[in-house]
């Protein structure tokens, strides 16, 4: 009605709210199809310009309230719980320095989850990769023929990559990526920072490889230019691990039956803290927290 504008809308409390001029930063249906199963439900997110934080405060909500719940209901049958809060997951460091044996778990779920009822077993493989390129820097009146600028051959590197088979912009379900994440530098030397992704642990090295392969390329046709590619290990695909302990899963998806919604089994392009207590021996799968949209200025709840 008349209190309508293209940039004010009024919510149920009377209160104005003011939409973003940048169609960009409108959380759109279109992109969102879940929201149609959410009318009447309360959603979280941002003006668009900044990090909701979802993901993961999400999951510390829902440890929080699970906490409060189980300490005030003495009466609700459950065997010991641990609660475990770590940092630096986004980078694989969460639990770097956290061992099964000082959690004392038989098994730990991690609340990092997108959706609702959705239950995660399976997470990419991942490495990080830098490739360092150093070319010959001089001053550009004098350059002919003898500078050999570094910002040139990263950006011929970066786009000497398979585009339409191994980047996230062209991928989903089971295949991996190669991801050129950070870039920095100058003429002189340009450090690329990548991003080495997929559920088949070993084509990590089939990733790693065809960087070198393009490194290779450039040095053949700049001669005074080097190449060096290194990489590092990260997480590795938790699967293996729980399939020690199928309970993990089993027990997760009555639960969720019991909260009155329906299971879904689902896997990971990423991977969480979970992944690297796998690898350490404690069964860790993932469960939904509500998050939507994570990592982005569209992120919500």
């Amino acid at each position: 009605g008349k209190d309508v504008s293209p940039q004010v809308i009024r919510d149920c409390r009377g209160g104005d709210i003011t939409l973003p001029r940048d169609p960009s930063k409108v959380i759109r249906v279109a992109d969102n199809p879940e929201l149609n199963d959410l009318i009447g439900k309360t959603i979280i997110t941002t003006d668009g310009t900044t990090l909701l934080g979802a993901d993961d405060k999400a999951g510390l909500a829902v440890i929080m309230e699970a906490a409060r719940i189980l300490t005030e209901n003495p009466q609700i049958p459950h065997g010991p719980v641990r609660v475990v809060f770590t940092c630096d997951e986004e980078i694989g460091f969460g639990v770097k320095h956290l061992e099964p044996a000082q959690i004392g778990a038989v098994v730990a779920y991690t609340l990092d989850g997108a959706g609702a009822g959705e239950i995660e077993d399976e997470t990419f493989s991942a490495d990080a990769a830098t490739v360092t390129i150093t070319g010959v820097n001089i001053h550009p009146s004098i350059g002919k023929g003898r500078m050999v600028n570094a910002v040139r051959l990263a950006a011929m590197f970066v786009d000497r990559l398979p585009q339409r088979t191994l980047s996230p912009e062209t991928t989903d379900g089971r295949s991996g990526f190669l991801h050129p994440l950070t870039i920095e530098g100058g003429t002189g030397e340009v450090k690329i920072g990548f991003l080495l992704r997929d559920f088949d642990t070993a084509q990590l090295a089939v990733q790693a490889e065809l960087l070198r392969e393009i490194g290779r390329q450039v040095e053949r046709e700049f001669p005074a230019a080097r190449v060096k590619v290194e990489t590092r290990k990260q997480y590795r695909n938790m699967k293996d691990g729980i399939a020690r302990l199928p309970e993990a899963i089993t027990h997760a998806a009555e639960a969720v039956r019991r909260a009155g919604l329906s299971p879904k089994h689902k896997i990971i392009r990423g991977g969480t803290d979970g992944a690297m207590l796998t690898e350490k021996g404690l069964p860790t799968p993932n469960l939904s927290t509500g998050e939507h949209n994570p990592h982005s200025p569209l992120e919500w709840t």
